[in-house]
């Protein structure tokens, strides 16, 4: 009879297991399909969701120095958003003089690149045979093609939801508004969501959302310092190199650094083009992809391992898998929501990974009693 009890207790135990698991799995679902129903108008919630988050500290430390959490929301809303405002107004037109730049300098390199191409076809096609010219010709269509379909859908996807002025505007009027009251009401939130959780499981979960937690601030505080060093160490180079749109493209890449190598390698394209047509001397040219390989050195051998360091447990390879499946799905929400997402599957990932080599199924080992 005991044996039998304790064989009806598992079942239930497992029953509960299961129906956890489809009830969680169907949660998760029903989110992802809400997410990309609704990518278009999320954009400044995320936002106002994302400046909240890292506002909160400051916050909390204004409400220890004894300021009520409406006047510390308050303060901080208001210099936030001055200070961004100020940096707009004062960044806008000098870049907009410099975008009209490049764009003069476009059809100089786009001709340059078309002769270049020319010269190299020409010497390819005096070294190999004409049956394996055109077999690399159709090799190299067959390959190029679908990849340049999928970075026109990908771009796409990502400015789409807010290149339209509909957008802008909800961005601009709806962003301030979000964080104001998601800062306002921050600890409120956190403790009503503390009280559904299920209560024989709270402390795992609390346990595992503060690791969510430290991987999530560690690394996009961190990618965030090490965004802005790069940004005007790229910019200040460039200008004293003499490269027109020099500010620009510095900013760009310190900008899209926080995708692994993306920003030296996208950052040495662009510069060296732009140089090549500007300049036309191997000098400066030489000078500018300098400039971009000691960021990158900067980046991987210094400023990362200081600022976000090993501790987060996000590998480059899964952030940029993160990046561009969420930029696929959710167009420019889903690469703001990428690396949070990317941090808390790689918890899970890790707490799972813990429980499977804790269990039967890796050790081998049986329960006798039953």
């Amino acid at each position: 009879m005991d044996a039998l009890s304790n064989t009806s207790a598992e079942r239930l135990q497992y029953m509960s297991r299961t129906q956890h698991m489809i009830f969680w799995s169907l949660g998760a679902l029903a989110l992802g399909i809400v997410l990309h129903l609704l990518s278009d108008i999320l954009l400044p919630f995320v936002l106002g969701m994302a400046v909240a988050y890292f506002l909160d500290p400051v916050a909390d430390k204004l409400e220890e120095k004894g300021l009520s959490r409406l006047l510390a929301t308050l303060i901080i809303s208001i210099c936030f958003f001055a200070l961004v405002v100020l940096g707009l107004m004062l960044l806008v037109p000098v870049l907009q003089n410099q975008v009209i730049a490049i764009a003069a300098r476009i059809p100089a390199l786009v001709q340059l690149v078309e002769e270049q191409i020319y010269s190299l076809r020409v010497y390819i096609e005096g070294v190999l045979p004409p049956d394996a010219m055109s077999q690399a010709g159709s090799a190299a269509k067959s390959i190029s093609s679908p990849l340049i379909g999928w970075a026109k859908t990908f771009v796409t996807k990502i400015l789409s939801g807010g290149s339209r002025l509909f957008a802008l505007l909800s961005l601009l009027v709806v962003t301030p508004i979000v964080s104001f009251y998601m800062l306002l009401e921050w600890d409120n939130i956190v403790a009503r969501l503390n009280h559904l959780l299920p209560r024989k499981h709270a402390p795992t979960i609390r346990a595992q959302l503060m690791l969510m937690d430290q991987t999530i601030s560690g690394f996009v505080r961190g990618q965030a310092t090490v965004c802005l060093i790069l940004g005007v160490y790229y910019a200040i180079a460039l200008s004293v190199v003499g490269l027109e749109a020099g500010l620009l493209i510095g900013v760009g890449a310190g900008l899209i650094s926080f995708v692994p190598y993306i920003g030296a390698m996208t950052g040495i394209a662009v510069g060296v083009g732009v140089g090549i047509a500007q300049f036309g001397a191997v000098g400066p040219v030489l000078i500018i992809a300098g400039v971009f390989l000691l960021g990158q050195f900067m980046e991987s051998y210094v400023l990362t391992p200081r600022l976000v360091g090993n501790r987060v447990g996000l590998h480059d390879l899964w952030i940029i898998f993160a990046l561009m499946a969420g930029g696929t799905l959710f167009g420019f929400t889903g690469v703001l929501l990428a690396v949070p997402v990317a941090a808390i599957i790689g918890v899970l990932i890790r707490f799972s990974a813990g429980c499977y080599l804790e269990s039967a199924l890796y050790t081998g080992e049986r329960n006798d009693d039953t």
